[in-house]
């Protein structure tokens, strides 16, 4: 699935919720998932971990939404396949 459909498929699911909602309570859960991934890596627990990105990845994608963000174009222009800082395909960076 590319980034696209899938924010379209979470749009199609959860945008009406999400808009009754409202943006600041969708931000909230954002930051819960967040919290409840800093607890699985806590605790090593690797399923769990993925279980709380895949959360984390759709509670941003509503977020999104509600703004009429499109993500996959923000990516794009965000990481465009290089380092932005080193210009470096693999960054080469100094640590900072």
């Amino acid at each position: 699935m590319k980034i696209r459909e899938f924010q379209e498929m979470i749009r199609r699911i959860y945008f009406e919720r999400d808009k009754t909602r409202g943006r600041e309570k969708t931000m909230l859960w954002v930051v819960e998932e967040v919290g409840e991934l800093a607890e699985a890596v806590r605790k090593d627990d690797v399923e769990n971990i993925g279980e709380e990105i895949a959360d984390i990845t759709a509670w941003i994608f509503s977020l999104a939404n509600l703004y009429g963000i499109d993500v996959e174009k923000e990516i794009v222009k965000k990481y465009p396949g290089y380092c932005r800082r080193c210009g470096k395909e693999v960054c080469e960076c100094q640590s900072f």
